[in-house]
């Protein structure tokens, strides 16, 4: 199992999907934390210019940079089973879902107790905090 996290600093979960730098993967054995690895991020400002609004209504199968744009910040993980975050768009949380990856939405702010929290089955998926 694969566990990712969206950081800016490896040890505190950022607070919003789009404009997080990295994701740090945790790698995951018989319930336990065998490894991790940090992985680039592709992240809002890297698609300056697109239309920004229509993400967080959830358009992304109508616009077809904005459907390029998911696919390039969630290509990177595509192997990973959960995504941990403070915060998102519903179109993010969709298309994670989507792609077989469940994401969870936090109020922990640091990386790895957000992580044993999921792994001992005590992590609150915060839903109303989808934007």
């Amino acid at each position: 199992m694969k566990i990712a996290v969206i950081t800016d600093d490896v040890k505190t979960i950022s607070a919003h999907f789009g404009s997080a730098q990295y994701y740090l993967v945790f790698i995951v054995e018989n319930s336990k934390i065998a490894g991790q690895e940090l992985r680039l991020k592709a992240n809002d400002n890297r698609f300056a210019g697109h239309e920004q609004g229509i993400a967080q209504i959830g358009l992304y199968s109508t616009n077809p940079q904005l459907a390029a744009k998911h696919t390039d910040m969630l290509g990177t993980i595509i192997d990973c089973d959960v995504l941990l975050a403070r915060g998102m768009n519903k179109a993010t949380y969709d298309d994670l879902r989507i792609r077989s990856i469940l994401p969870i939405i936090t109020n922990l702010l640091d990386v790895q107790t957000a992580v044993e929290a999921y792994l001992s089955g005590n992590l609150i998926n915060h839903l109303e905090w989808l934007y």
